[in-house]
């Protein structure tokens, strides 16, 4: 008999929430819900809910937030990992201002308290900025009554887990009584997570569409589900074995994603599928398609990748991976889900962000290769993320998820290590140096903790503290603060106290590591000289800034550049007896290259193809470098090593815009970018002056400028303008578009 979900009347909440919920088209409560409700955490009651993708966990969160808000139990707190999750949930959340409750959003910028988000009722925020907001001692943290910690598997991540549960931790000992709702995929040990919060546990693998787990090889796939073996054949009329399986799910108006194990496979497998999707799309989803490949792929300066991903996307498919850039990702993603493409080829990073599911997933490569580690096999829960992406509510009835085994043996493995097994237990990554000096050093500077006792009290509270015995705690914990004593951010005063150095007060709010703050106060405060490469690849060889990867054939050509620029780099290369610091040091070069290419205005396409990265690593590398710019200044100006403050305030500017110095103050104005600021010094307008001084037509006519933006130019200093109906004419005009468009259909033989 099946059974019937309890109605949202009956919860114990206020009415107006069941109205707007029931107006979303929602009215029954999925089973893991209904458990989840009879726990008392309506009541306060912390919880861990354990249940697979799309089975409500967010429904859950957001009627535990509203109802603490509406009850007067303080603000809510919405943790999640990841920027496009943290933007994914804002606009999602902001559909609750109808009932008075208002949501804030903040993701970067940790020297800030973040006072723009006292007022909010939800405040979601990526766990490092939450962290960041602690050190900061921000008041408006002591009203909050709820915390969501969206992913808390994540916990096993050796970058984030370890920040998240010591947010966690802080979290209970700043706030008296405050409510944990812990959100997961289903994980082995969800238990023992349950037992470190104090939390009731709902665990459960009810799905709303039902998933089934399978293997194909030789034409057939092969499901298993509660120990019953299912074939289905796969019709076998394509040269590409794959594009059978991606198209036998098409032929129903399903949509698909494809995982493999790198960038240049995800590039490479689109390639093969296009030319077999033209006939499941509808013209008037091409021409959607079409439209947002020119966005992406028509300036002559936009990257190699830029315009395959264009050509593909005009075809019905696209590839996704970290090294897009934020337009490019979103498009892939919004077009996706409103199923105008049919196909996506990812890396495993989409299946930790944003929620994206299709009918059938396919997971071509199980094993990913690693220069440090070599080949290895995908842990089980990785796999299972993946996986759990497979049946869209609402569209699909069932998902299917399908590992590809290219022998007896291999089908045999995957059956029985990935489909029929459980994922691994999680464990606390706290117990590295790096990450208990790291927050060690914010719980001093913040004065949550102020001696041994009080530290350790702050430990206990921890997953570590949990899982690990107290003897490697203690070993950890007294090395860390040797660590930090020695490098004089931390001193130890009367009576066993700490107390944090000014140095190292600010290193904790600056939000960057120790060593780093430690590494900046010596080399900056121990020369007067300095060369843009020197202070490039200085900022290349803190552990806080991102590296692009020296492949084999690079390592001569890095070696040379070594040779050249030796005399001006301020860290002296480690002994090529050290292989593994000896190439870390290479990619240190390498990223300082790469950024001093940014700031000398090399184009898109030559820095991407150069340098073998994507515009999305682009920005992320220079976003990290002009941050640790601002903070080397900051280091600096508290070392008294003010010498160097100008030309690092210098280098902030020119990261942030991409410039050479000369048109800094051209850049400065709002949609003047790096090609336009160049274009108008190219035409003898080399500063805000010749700009004011400038005819408006005449102004307007110089290309990449146009009518709108020479508007936007004088109205900013000080015009008063009269705004035209005159639409800013993209740089490609309408025959170009339509040459264009024509290219990017015939470029796959459609």
């Amino acid at each position: 008999m099946e059974r019937k979900s309890i109605q949202l009347e009956e919860l114990d909440i206020n009415r107006r929430i069941i109205t707007h919920i029931q107006a979303q088209g929602i009215s029954d409560l999925f089973p893991p819900q209904e458990s989840a409700f009879k726990t008392g955490v309506l009541e306060g009651k912390n919880l861990v809910l354990a249940i697979p993708t799309s089975s409500g966990k967010t429904l859950v969160a957001e009627i535990c937030m509203l109802k603490a808000i509406l009850d007067g139990r303080g603000k809510a707190l919405f943790l999640v990992p990841l920027k496009s999750l943290a933007r994914e949930k804002y606009t999602d959340f902001k559909k609750y201002e109808s009932l008075g409750i208002t949501t804030a959003m903040s993701v970067g910028d940790y020297d800030s308290p973040g006072r723009s988000l006292q007022d909010a009722d939800i405040v979601i925020v990526t766990t490092e900025r939450a962290d960041s907001l602690i050190r900061h001692k921000t008041e408006w943290i002591n009203n909050i009554g709820i915390v969501i910690a969206d992913e808390i598997h994540l916990i096993n991540d050796t970058k984030r887990g370890p920040t998240l549960e010591m947010v966690l931790a802080k979290l209970t000992q700043i706030v008296k009584d405050i409510q944990i709702v812990a959100l997961s995929a289903t994980i082995s040990n969800a238990n023992a997570i349950s037992d470190w919060l104090r939390a009731e546990l709902v665990k459960d693998t009810w799905r709303p569409v039902p998933l089934s787990e399978g293997v194909y090889l030789d034409g057939s796939i092969s499901f298993y589900k509660d120990g019953r073996k299912k074939s289905q054949k796969i019709k076998r009329t394509r040269k590409d074995e794959l594009a059978d399986i991606v198209c036998d799910t098409l032929e129903e108006n399903g949509q698909v994603l494809v995982f493999v194990s790198s960038r240049r496979s995800t590039v490479a497998v689109a390639k093969k599928l296009a030319p077999y999707l033209r006939r499941y799309i509808s013209n008037n989803a091409m021409q959607q398609l079409s439209k947002g490949a020119i966005r992406i792929g028509k300036t002559p300066s936009a990257p190699e990748a830029s315009k395959i991903l264009a050509r593909l996307l005009a075809n019905g498919v696209a590839f996704h991976h970290a090294g897009l850039d934020n337009q490019e990702r979103t498009l892939v993603e919004d077009y996706f889900k409103n199923n105008l493409l049919k196909v996506i080829v990812a890396t495993p990073t989409l299946a930790a962000g944003v929620n994206l599911p299709s009918r059938r997933v396919i997971i071509r490569d199980y094993r990913r290769y690693e220069p440090e580690r070599g080949s290895y096999s995908i842990p089980i829960l990785e796999y299972k993320q993946m996986a759990g992406r497979a049946g869209r509510p609402k569209y699909d009835k069932y998902g299917e998820a399908v590992l590809v085994a290219r022998t007896e043996p291999e089908h045999d493995f995957l059956i029985d290590n990935y489909t029929l097994s459980e994922p691994e237990e999680i464990t606390s990554k706290l117990a590295s140096p790096h990450a208990v000096r790291v927050h060690l050093l914010a719980s001093i500077a913040a004065e949550m903790t102020k001696d041994r006792k009080e530290i350790d009290a702050l430990i206990a509270g921890t997953f570590f503290s949990y899982q690990f015995d107290h003897w490697e705690i203690s070993h950890h914990v007294s090395s860390a603060l040797g660590f930090l004593e020695e490098g004089r951010l931390i001193e130890t005063g009367a009576n066993g106290v700490y107390t944090a150095t000014p140095l190292g007060k600010r290193a904790s709010q600056l939000y960057i590591d120790p060593y780093t703050a430690i590494l900046f106060r010596d080399v900056l405060s121990g020369t007067e000289n300095h060369s843009m490469m020197g202070v490039l690849h200085l900022l290349c060889h803190t552990p806080d800034q991102p590296l692009t990867y020296v492949t084999r054939s690079e390592v001569e050509e890095y070696e040379v550049l070594l040779d050249d620029y030796i005399e001006k780099l301020m860290i002296e290369p480690p002994i090529e007896e050290s292989p593994h610091a000896y190439s870390d040091f290479l990619a240190q070069l390498k990223t300082a290259f790469l950024l001093h290419d940014w700031i000398s205005e090399k184009t898109e396409k030559e820095i991407t193809e150069k340098f073998n990265v994507g515009m999305g690593d682009v920005h992320r590398f220079v976003q990290s470098a002009e941050w640790l710019t601002y903070a080397a200044a900051e280091i600096s100006r508290i070392s008294n090593s003010t010498i160097h403050l100008p030309f690092l305030h210098n280098l902030r500017s020119r990261l942030r815009y991409g410039v050479r110095s000369d048109i800094l103050e051209l850049v400065s104005l709002k949609g003047v970018g790096r090609v336009r600021g160049r274009m108008l010094h190219n035409h003898n307008l080399v500063g805000l002056p010749d700009l004011y001084k400038v005819p408006i037509d005449e102004l307007a006519r110089i290309p990449t400028i146009g009518t709108s933006i020479a508007e936007s130019i004088k109205k900013q200093l000080g015009f008063d303008i009269k705004l035209t109906n005159t639409e800013t004419k993209d740089p490609v005009d309408d025959d170009d578009d339509i040459d264009l468009m024509q290219t990017l259909l015939e470029d796959f033989g459609t």
